[in-house]
């Protein structure tokens, strides 16, 4: 491959990764914080148990519902002014949560919620800038580059949060300086955000240029028109990356959010372990990102798709019989790794069919499927947890990773089958 002329080699590429991975960072320290008590908020505020998931259904959903129009204004405005909506909204949304939970309005709860999961789907698509800037032999490597940064607000969370909980009473008061510290974090994800440039989507842009120049000669030609969603859907491996995106995500965040409610209310440990078993699930997701972007790339999609799945299941399924907090810190930590491997992969495969002008709308959709889907397991899982205990949240979420690895599986055999009988045919 010949090299990339002058102006793309001399992008600050890695300036922007850096910058985008320490974002992700601030945001993940507020994931942490949303996972582990938007659960128990709205059941102090609303003092009703039934209601156990809808704290991380109103974030997650969402987060969905914020995915997509963030997606396609990504591809129309750039990627950093939608980074740093979403960073704003998060700050906003957290001090609606802190207002709400010291005067136990549930409204302002609500609202809060909503804002928070807004802005968590929003930073998500930063990966979407890291798939811009990285060409499609690097991409995944780009990719866990900025996830990387996430490991980084797992450290941060429970040094931050821990404190300000340890010895008091777990009430609505004790949480608002919680969320007010989360949205801390917000506001400094904001102003790495801003620090970004030029937007990825400019070097994504430049990237596709210099490819086509050197394969067919220079091309001046205006920037083409993005295909329509129907048709990026149709491209080969998009269905596939979507399933696994979605079973991954919806089952990550449907047992995350749940945490608290299973080690407080089932496992009975006290409420400030919540957060370094949180913490462990974090690193799981994007300590090794790095190996496993590089590992992706030499293992390819389809594997890596299915290995990731069915490393969820044997973690969420553990569940089953353990109860002590290094126990469920290692599951939920196995749980990430899997989701790192399945989700990581999912977002290489979208970003190589895509063209940077329309890799947000997909990335996007992908999103709020996964978000809704998400929202739906995390209400019934909080309801299953309720009435049936943790075994229902087990089972139930094994069984929803291992059946979309299984047929990834078959299909990738299938076509590797076919494509050997037409080589031996031809």
């Amino acid at each position: 491959m010949a090299a990339p002329p002058a102006p793309v080699a001399a992008l600050p590429v890695r300036r922007n990764t850096a910058l985008l991975a320490a974002a992700l960072a601030a945001n993940s320290a507020m994931l942490q914080l949303s996972a582990a008590v938007a659960s128990l908020t709205l059941v102090l505020v609303l003092d009703v148990r039934g209601l156990l998931g809808l704290g991380p259904a109103i974030v997650l959903a969402s987060g969905a519902l914020a995915a997509l129009p963030a997606g396609r204004a990504m591809d129309r405005i750039g990627r950093v002014p939608v980074l740093a909506g979403g960073f704003c909204a998060g700050a906003v949304g957290c001090a609606l949560a802190a207002a709400g939970s010291a005067r136990g309005s549930a409204p302002v709860v609500l609202l809060g919620l909503v804002a928070v999961g807004a802005a968590s789907g929003t930073a998500l698509l930063a990966r979407t800038a890291a798939g811009d800037m990285y060409p499609p032999a690097r991409r995944a490597h780009g990719i866990a580059l900025v996830l990387f940064g996430a490991v980084f607000g797992a450290i941060l969370g429970p040094l931050v949060f821990s404190p300000l909980l340890a010895g008091r009473s777990f009430d609505g008061k004790a949480l608002a300086p919680l969320w007010l510290a989360a949205g801390a974090f917000m506001l400094v994800g904001l102003a790495l955000v801003v620090a970004v440039r030029p937007d990825p989507r400019e070097i994504g842009a430049a990237i596709a240029r210099a490819g086509r120049d050197d394969a067919d000669g220079p091309d001046d030609a205006a920037e083409p028109e993005p295909a329509p969603l129907r048709e990026l859907l149709g491209r080969k491996g998009v269905i596939p990356a979507l399933i696994a995106a979605q079973a991954s995500f919806a089952v990550m965040v449907g047992v995350m959010t749940l945490t608290g409610a299973i080690v407080v209310d089932h496992f009975h440990h006290a409420a400030h372990h919540v957060f370094p078993i949180i913490a462990a699930h974090v690193v799981g997701m994007y300590a090794l990102v790095i190996v496993v972007g590089d590992l992706i790339d030499r293992i390819g999609r389809t594997t890596s798709l299915a290995g990731g799945l069915l490393l969820m299941a044997a973690s969420v399924i553990s569940l089953l019989w353990i109860e002590s907090v290094p126990a469920t810190a290692a599951a939920l930590f196995g749980l990430g790794l899997g989701w790192n491997l399945s989700f990581v992969a999912a977002t290489a495969e979208l970003a190589d069919r895509t063209e940077p002008w329309e890799r947000g709308k997909l990335l996007g959709f992908n999103d709020l499927l996964s978000g809704l889907t998400g929202a739906a397991l995390a209400l019934a899982g909080g309801v299953a947890l309720t009435a049936l205990g943790v075994a229902a949240l087990a089972v139930g979420g094994a069984v929803l990773v291992t059946a979309p690895a299984v047929w990834i599986l078959r299909r990738g055999r299938a076509r590797g089958s076919g494509e050997l009988v037409a080589v031996r045919r031809g």
